[in-house]
């Protein structure tokens, strides 16, 4: 009877440490790239601003190719880089030649969209909002459908020029461009 009784608690053991749950990233470096600053890529708007240059002052959305297009400097790389890279690389443009001392201020005015699919009500493309969640997302989405997993999603992005996808809890961010996956539950 004893012997039963450990061999019942011994597979009892395996089947529940078979049902959790380990999230992702365990990677040290993954986890680094997705709590670093917002990086940019093609879709966001950028607004810039030059003090006391009324003409160079504007909205620039990021092309295809990476880059934002100004007056008298031309094409500036955007992508992949922060808003602060993107403050130093405009003000030393502006410098040769053009502004004696530039004061350059770049701010997302608008991110790219982020995706949601999988066991929402309406899956699709929607507008990131600053500060979201997985969970902010879902209820963009409409909500979960009584078929979802509710404990975690899988997110994709791009992290360091390579596609990742990780499971996060509800309550950690998602970024602009993320694809967010609602799985369904298997019972």
């Amino acid at each position: 009877m004893r012997f039963f009784l450990i061999v019942a608690t011994l597979i009892g053991a395996a089947l529940l440490g078979g049902c959790t749950t380990a999230y992702p990233p365990q990677d040290p470096a993954t986890y680094k790239a997705l709590i670093a600053p917002y990086r940019l890529d093609s879709g966001d708007r950028l607004r810039v601003i030059v003090f006391g240059q009324a003409d160079l002052t504007n909205s620039y959305t990021i092309d295809q190719a990476g880059y934002i297009s100004m007056p008298l400097i031309g094409a500036v790389a955007a992508r992949g880089r922060s808003t602060q890279e993107m403050e130093g690389d405009i003000a030393a443009k502006l410098r040769k030649g053009f502004v004696r001392n530039p004061d350059v201020s770049v701010e997302v005015d608008r991110y790219r969209p982020f995706f949601i699919m999988g066991e929402v009500a309406s899956a699709g493309q929607y507008p990131y909002v600053n500060g979201m969640t997985a969970q902010t997302a879902v209820a963009i989405a409409g909500g979960f459908t009584p078929r979802a997993q509710r404990a975690d999603v899988d997110v994709t992005r791009q992290v360091n020029g390579k596609v990742t996808t990780v499971r996060l809890l509800p309550t950690q961010p998602i970024y602009p461009g993320d694809t967010v996956n609602v799985r369904e539950r298997f019972f």
